[in-house]
């Protein structure tokens, strides 16, 4: 029996949810980090304490020098990210499935919208995609619901239950869960008993292929 509504549409998060993209993140932080004389974060901390978009985290990071940072963090991503990028395995798959039985699908990232439509053009994947939404081009950014109404324009759908919203952090479940849309998991690891407490997933799936094989049986 499905646990949780069809969905009519679906919103996605972008980094390491369809994309393996923290080597490039965490090589453009840490080139932050030591031209600002800070010491490098661990691979393991830059997967912990990124997740807010820049605008919402840098301040508290950097202060006052904070636009600066982000024109070196951005110069440095600009250089590396797509000859670096890569999409998580079965995710395009994943799209295509979904676009071939009509599913509207648009993505929300806390990453500068202009990179975001840079490397799904990249990676030939916007003739799955609508709406591609990055930082900046709402009011507020993930996990405000703002996003979420620029992500569904044209899809003839508000949020509600059924649109699913799917990401591999908190904050995308939190965007979710503030907007009415229902909360999606995809994350490799065992979920802790406390991880997730405030913002729990609808359902939790370890990959996209686990994700596809689940709504390939909502097609029968």
């Amino acid at each position: 029996m499905l646990e949780i509504p069809e969905p009519k549409a679906l919103i996605f998060d972008w980094d390491n949810t369809l994309v393996d993209s923290w080597n490039i993140i965490h090589d453009a932080m840490n080139y932050t980090l030591v031209q600002n004389g800070m010491a490098p974060w661990s691979l393991n901390e830059t997967k912990m304490r990124v997740n807010k978009s820049m605008r919402d985290s840098f301040p508290n990071l950097f202060g006052d020098s904070w636009e600066n940072a982000a024109h070196i963090f951005y110069k440095r991503y600009k250089e590396i990210h797509l000859t670096l990028l890569k999409p998580l395995p079965h995710s395009e798959e994943l799209l295509k499935m979904l676009h071939t039985n009509n599913l509207f699908i648009s993505i929300i990232s806390n990453k500068l919208g202009k990179y975001l439509r840079l490397e799904s053009e990249y990676l030939g994947w916007n003739k799955y995609l609508t709406n591609l939404i990055g930082a900046n081009d709402a009011k507020f950014d993930k996990p405000a619901k703002d996003p979420v109404y620029m992500a569904l324009k044209n899809s003839g759908q508000s949020p509600n239950e059924k649109v699913w919203f799917i990401g591999d952090s908190h904050i995308d479940l939190k965007c979710a869960i503030n907007s009415g849309c229902t909360p999606i998991l995809i994350n490799p690891n065992d979920l802790q008993s406390n991880e997730f407490k405030e913002y729990p997933p609808s359902m939790h799936f370890k990959d996209c292929y686990e994700l596809q094989a689940f709504i390939k049986t909502l097609f029968k």
